[in-house]
């Protein structure tokens, strides 16, 4: 079970790290954004050692508010994410589809993708589903060639909870997309309203708790990621409360096996 740094927002990075071993994660997630530490392999490595919490996956910096950090080229950030990882013994790094702009990014994705996950042997580049962006009544589709991996096929997947409840999509019949590809799952959930809400799991209305039990009948070999929301919490306590009813949920979940025919 690892704990995204997303998850502690506005709190920096170095903040995850003293969740994470306060509440009894069993490693990060590094979201790479604006703060330098998240994008300094060196640094992590420090705050690693220092809590004795690994980081076991790298989010690429592929984000709207990410655009520039280390390149404006995406290659370049998605290999430098890959660099990062690999420097740290992160299995996986997580990456989203190209945005719409990105044309020549979008034209070769698939293609340099494998070129990449060629390059880093080591490494799984799990896309992640996303979703369409509803506004003033009307719906449209940021990525190219759409927000569901599945229709494109790649060999690895990231399986995000909360963006299946903002696409209106069964998180359970994705999972059975994405087969034997799904290698990462960020944990949240949403309530369907047609937007990107990150909530606590077991607050909302997605099948959290059955895609957890589902997982070991998959062969799921990869890790959880709780990736919630808490730039509201008042205080560090609630946000801390938060996450330590994340982690528990999904400790419950886990342990609890369904047969599944994956």
């Amino acid at each position: 079970m690892l704990l995204s740094s997303s998850s502690v927002f506005p709190e920096r990075t170095a903040a995850a790290f003293q969740l994470a071993a306060a509440l009894g994660y069993d490693g990060i997630e590094v979201m790479v954004w604006t703060d330098a530490v998240s994008q300094d392999a060196g640094a992590l490595r420090g705050l690693s050692d220092h809590y004795g919490v690994p980081v076991l996956s790298v989010h690429a910096p592929c984000l709207l508010v990410t655009q520039r950090v280390w390149s404006t080229d995406p290659w370049e950030r998605l290999r430098r994410a890959a660099v990062l990882a690999e420097t740290l013994q992160a299995p996986t790094v997580v990456v989203h589809p190209p945005f719409t702009w990105q044309r020549d990014y979008a034209r070769t994705f698939t293609e340099g993708l494998d070129t990449v996950a060629d390059e880093f042997g080591g490494l799984r580049f799990a896309v992640e589903n996303m979703y369409p962006v509803r506004m003033a009544g009307r719906q449209f589709v940021p990525y190219a060639p759409g927000w569901d991996p599945t229709e494109t096929g790649y060999r690895s997947y990231t399986l995000d909870l909360s963006h299946c409840a903002a696409s209106h999509i069964d998180a359970l019949e994705m999972a059975d997309r994405m087969g034997a590809g799904l290698a990462h799952v960020h944990l949240g959930d949403g309530t369907g309203e047609g937007r990107d809400e990150h909530l606590v799991p077991g607050r909302g209305t997605q099948p959290c708790a059955e895609l957890l039990r589902s997982l070991a009948g998959r062969g799921f070999t990869g890790s959880v990621a709780v990736e919630v929301t808490t730039r509201g919490a008042k205080s560090r306590q609630v946000r801390e409360a938060d996450l330590r009813e994340a982690l528990a949920f999904a400790r419950q979940h886990l342990n609890t096996p369904s047969p599944v025919e994956a």
